[in-house]
């Protein structure tokens, strides 16, 4: 059996900014990215805590200590500049592989620095 499990999370990300003249995905920091487990064009699911807002897309890796997370294409409707989001990756593990797992987990401040990192 598989099953579904929360990988990475991204916590209270702030929009840097949005653009919405492209293809679409999510781009961030390419420190926060790495510290989270997230690879380039890999699957997240993203929570607006501001407004409600949810929706999926990919990542793009982001200058890297940059504190950029910008919101492309057609979701860059679904926020503001200044939105605080929640950014998560999971992972289809086996029964056994899933109870083994440690989510990592990035806490970042009001300027998307990384202020803790749990695994």
């Amino acid at each position: 059996m598989l099953i579904e499990v929360l990988k990475s999370k991204i916590h209270r990300a702030l929009v840097t900014d949005k653009s919405l003249d492209y293809e679409g995905s999510i781009t961030i920091d390419k420190k926060i990215m790495k510290a989270a487990g997230l690879i380039p064009n890999e699957k997240v699911h993203v929570f607006d805590v501001m407004n409600g807002n949810r929706f999926i897309t990919y990542t793009i890796e982001g200058k890297e200590n940059s504190g950029e997370v910008v919101v492309n294409g057609a979701a860059a409707r679904l926020v503001k500049k200044g939105d605080i989001l929640i950014i998560i990756s999971y992972a289809i593990l086996t029964l056994k592989e899933a109870k083994k797992l440690r989510p990592k987990i990035v806490y970042v401040d009001k300027n998307n620095k990384i202020t803790k990192i749990r695994r």
